[in-house]
C-alpha cells in the first residue's frame, strides 16, 4: 500500500474508534464496522488498545499507536485500494468469483461475479439495482413517500420498547425473495437454530429439552436489528462473491431507520432507550424483509457452535429460535446454572448479540417448564389455560355465534380460529383433534 493510502486507512480505523464508548465491545464493533477483508485479530487488536490506553485518548495518539502496531501493520503491508464506502483489497478489482470455503463449495448457488451479472439476475440494470440497494444511505435522508423503500410500523409490546416493523416496498421485496430462495435457503444453518428453518418449528425445538429436570432459558434484545451489515456483507463474502457484488446484496438486505421514524414511536420519550436507537439508525437486518430470518441464523452460527459446546461441557442440550436460547439438563446444569449465565452473556457480548437478562428463566421439573411457548415437563404439550380458554371461545361460538368472540375485530375470525387450532394440533394432536370437533360445529354466516 502507498504510504498515504496507508496513513488515510489507519486514520479512518482511529476515526471509528474515537467517535465511541472505551470498552473491548465497543472498540470490536468499531474495527468491524467497515466492510473489509482485514486480516486483523480484533479481540486482540483490542486488548492491546485498552492495555495502552486506560482512558479513551485523543486522536493522534491512537493514530501513532495503529501505525506501530505489528498486528495493523501486517494488515495493511498487501495491497490495498480507496473505496467510496470503504477499503478493499487490490486483488478484489478482479471480476471474479473468490473460491467459498471448502465445506461450502458443493452448494449451487449462482455465479455472480460483477454487477452487471448480478443486475441481469434481477432483470434490471445496473442504475437500478445500485439505487435498490442504496448503500450510501439515501433512504434514509429522503423524506417520507414514495421514494423510500421501506414502510415503518411501530408495534406495541407489554414491556420495553415498541417493535419496529421494517416492511420493504413490493419490488425490492421480490428481489430479496429472489435471494433467499436461490442463496440462503441453500446454506444450511446450525444444527442447533429451530427458527426460520425448513423441517424445523418450535414443536422440534421443545421436543429437545422434553422431560429434562432443568431449563434454562435466555433471551436476545433486538436480534434482528444486532446484526450488522459488515456482518452481511462477510457473509456474502464467505459464499465467494467479489466484494462489490457482496456490497450490493448487503445493500438490498439491510436498511437504516430514517430520523423521523424514532420520533412516530409510541410513548416517545427525549433520551430513553439511546442503545435501541443506534441499533436502528445505523445499516442492519430489517425486521420485516424476507431475507432477515436466513441471514440472522447465518450471522448466528459461531455464536450457536460456542453454545453448544458450552452446553456439552455440562451435559447439557442447547437450541436457539430466532432469540430464545434454551439449555436443557440434569443436576450438574442446575448447580452450573449462575456460572454459565455468565458465560453466555461474555459469549453473546464477543460475538455482538446482548442478553435481556429481565428474561432469563430457570425452571426445575416441579414447576411449569416451558419452551417458546411449549411446555416440556413430560412431551410438548400446551399449556392447561390456554387450552381451556380456546375451548371456551369455541363453544360460545357454537351457542352464540361466531360474532359474539370476536372481540378484538379479527377481519377474519374463522382464519385466526383456524389458525390457533392447527398450531394447537401440531403441539399435542389429540387436544387439537378435539377442539377441532368443536370447530366444525359452528355456524358461519
Amino acid at each position: 500500500m502507498p504510504s498515504l493510502d496507508r496513513f488515510r486507512f489507519i486514520y479512518s480505523l482511529a476515526g471509528a474508534m474515537i467517535v465511541g464508548e472505551w470498552s473491548a465491545s465497543a472498540i470490536r464493533t468499531s474495527l468491524r464496522c467497515n466492510p473489509t477483508d482485514l486480516p486483523i485479530r480484533v479481540p486482540k487488536l483490542a486488548e492491546r488498545l485498552l492495555a495502552a490506553f486506560g482512558v479513551k485518548p485523543r486522536f493522534y495518539p491512537l493514530a501513532e499507536f495503529l501505525l506501530a502496531d505489528a498486528g495493523v501493520r501486517r494488515a495493511v503491508s498487501r495491497t490495498w485500494y480507496w473505496v467510496p464506502d470503504g477499503w478493499a483489497p487490490e486483488s478484489l478489482r478482479r471480476p471474479k468469483m473468490d473460491k467459498p470455503p471448502v465445506r461450502l463449495r458443493g452448494i449451487a448457488i449462482p455465479k455472480l461475479a460483477t454487477e452487471s451479472a448480478l443486475a441481469k439476475w434481477f432483470g434490471i440494470g445496473v442504475t437500478s439495482l445500485r439505487w435498490y440497494a442504496d448503500v450510501s444511505g439515501r433512504n434514509r435522508r429522503n423524506p417520507h413517500g414514495p421514494l423510500r423503500t421501506y414502510r415503518y410500523r411501530w408495534v406495541p409490546r407489554r414491556h420495553g420498547l415498541p417493535r419496529l416493523l421494517e416492511i420493504p416496498k413490493a419490488s425490492l421485496k421480490e428481489m430479496q425473495r429472489k435471494i433467499l430462495a436461490e442463496i440462503l435457503d441453500k446454506v444450511p444453518a446450525h444444527p442447533a437454530a429451530h427458527g426460520f428453518c425448513p423441517g424445523r418449528s418450535i414443536v422440534t425445538n421443545a421436543g429437545v429439552h422434553c422431560g429434562k429436570p432443568a431449563v434454562l432459558r435466555f433471551d436476545l434484545v433486538d436480534f434482528f436489528p444486532s446484526v450488522s451489515s459488515a456482518r452481511v456483507f462477510r457473509l456474502f463474502r464467505t459464499l465467494g462473491y467479489p466484494a462489490r457484488v457482496a456490497r450490493l446484496l448487503m445493500g438490498l438486505c439491510t436498511t437504516e431507520m430514517p430520523a423521523d421514524v424514532w420520533d412516530q414511536r409510541p410513548g416517545a420519550r427525549e433520551g430513553a432507550d439511546f442503545a435501541a436507537r443506534q441499533r436502528l439508525v445505523t445499516r442492519h437486518l430489517p425486521q420485516g424483509a424476507p431475507t432477515s430470518p436466513a441471514l440472522a441464523n447465518l450471522a448466528a452460527i459461531r455464536l450457536d457452535r460456542r453454545l453448544s459446546g458450552l452446553a456439552a461441557a455440562v451435559g447439557a442440550a442447547y437450541t436457539r429460535y430466532a432469540d430464545d436460547l434454551t439449555f436443557s439438563g440434569g443436576d450438574e446444569l442446575a448447580r452450573a446454572r449462575n456460572r454459565l449465565a455468565s458465560i453466555v452473556a461474555v459469549i453473546a457480548d464477543e460475538e455482538d448479540f446482548a442478553l435481556n437478562h429481565r428474561k432469563t428463566r430457570f425452571m426445575r421439573a416441579g414447576v411449569r417448564q416451558h419452551v417458546t411457548g411449549v411446555v416440556v415437563n413430560v412431551g410438548p404439550n400446551i399449556a392447561r389455560a390456554e387450552f381451556d380458554r380456546l375451548k371456551a371461545v369455541l363453544t360460545n361460538c357454537v351457542r352464540h355465534g361466531p360474532g359474539s368472540q370476536n372481540r378484538q375485530s379479527h377481519p377474519d375470525f374463522r382464519a385466526y380460529l383456524a389458525g390457533k387450532l392447527a398450531q394447537v394440533a401440531s403441539i399435542h394432536p389429540t387436544r387439537g383433534e378435539k377442539l377441532w370437533g368443536i370447530f366444525r360445529q359452528i355456524r358461519w354466516d
